[in-house]
């Protein structure tokens, strides 16, 4: 698991980083994670995420931090779907965690809207072919509360619609996400590990 560490001021002195600090010792001690890391830059998660337990195949690779529709950020630099084309920076790091993922493995972004939208589908699908894995993401700004989770494997086509969690603007132009609520569509609580099937 991969945190934004940069995040430290929200309420006062306390931010997001922090939660998640306290998330990712939770998890650990639960046996969900084997190893997790703060980063300041994607270039240092995935050169991490490239090195760390070299001999041993990934299952899964959580981000906790934010995003956007069609990119999760770690202090403003992007993930997005330039960073599959061969010839950006943090596409080779890309290709060997590729070759690192388990044939089951898969790429969960715990980060607000980055499936929504057509960016958020255009990303999922190109993340995922480019990966070889299945990867998941939410359509809504998520907290304690995470919506609009949904779970996309290699060659498929996103199979949930493009307005969802959209409230302002439209699919092709998106202005405001919608907080998730226990009404939203594929709601999961923070301290759920998993992905739930055929989501």
């Amino acid at each position: 698991m991969i945190y934004d560490e940069t995040c430290t001021r929200g309420w006062g002195p306390i931010g997001l980083t922090h939660s998640w600090i306290v998330g990712a010792r939770l998890y650990a001690a639960l046996g969900r994670l084997d190893a997790w890391a703060g980063a300041r830059s994607w270039s240092g998660a995935l050169g991490w995420l490239a090195r760390v337990q070299p001999d041993r195949a990934i299952g899964e690779v959580q981000f906790w931090g934010h995003g956007r529709w069609g990119l999760a950020k770690i202090d403003g630099e992007v993930l997005d779907a330039s960073a599959l084309e061969p010839g950006h920076r943090l596409n080779p790091a890309l290709q060997r965690i590729r070759e690192r993922m388990a044939p089951e493995g898969q790429w969960w972004f715990r980060t607000c809207e980055t499936f929504g939208a057509r960016r958020g589908q255009d990303f999922a699908r190109r993340f995922t072919d480019l990966m070889g894995c299945a990867a998941a993401g939410h359509t809504h700004i998520i907290g304690p509360l995470q919506s609009g989770l949904h779970r996309l494997r290699p060659g498929a086509v996103p199979h949930w619609p493009a307005e969802e969690g959209v409230i302002e603007g439209t699919p092709d132009d998106p202005r405001r996400a919608a907080w998730s609520s226990l009404r939203a569509p594929n709601t999961v609580h923070c301290l759920r590990g998993s992905v739930p099937e055929g989501w």
